[in-house]
């Protein structure tokens, strides 16, 4: 599965990823329009400043995702293609999910009443196309691919490391 990558020292904190996003997950899919939708689109990723480096966050698409364990009403799922699906319909909005991110990257939609989450632009990738957010970003700060094999190992050693200090 393709995950986003991002190069927080290309980001410039323009936000085009946010607005993009946003539009992506709107009615009418066009800038103009989505403007004046009730409720106002809202977008999957947001751009913190830490330190002197800007850092676009979204859902990581977790392998073991923990909100997909404490979901009671099975509203979140992992996919087949390892995409984290929420299913806004079958959300309660009980906000375990939120609690459970170990990104704080899930959260509360406009009207308060279920959660909203990245989903890759799942609608894009059906029809060939990268998410909204990475085809956006002019600094390609945002890269939608494959992981490297050995990203994984090096994952692996990075979380041995940490375990060992414990």
């Amino acid at each position: 599965m393709k995950i986003i990558y991002i190069t927080p020292e290309k980001c410039l904190a323009c936000r085009s990823c946010q607005l993009a996003c946003a539009v992506a997950h709107s009615k009418s899919k066009e800038l103009a329009k989505a403007i004046a939708e009730e409720p106002r689109p809202a977008a999957r990723i947001s751009v913190i400043g830490c330190e002197d480096v800007n850092l676009p966050l979204q859902c990581r698409h977790c392998d073991d995702a923990p909100c997909v364990a404490v979901c009671p009403s099975k509203a979140l799922r992992k996919e087949e293609n390892g995409i984290v699906f929420l299913d806004s319909e079958s959300c309660i909005g009980c906000d375990f999910c939120i609690i459970a991110c170990p990104f704080g990257v899930i959260k509360k939609n406009r009207e308060g009443k279920a959660v909203i989450k990245c989903d890759l632009c799942r609608e894009r990738l059906k029809k060939g196309e990268e998410p909204a957010c990475v085809a956006a970003c002019p600094t390609k700060a945002l890269v939608f691919a494959e992981p490297e094999p050995e990203s994984k190992e090096k994952k692996k050693k990075f979380l041995t490391e940490i375990k060992k200090k414990e």
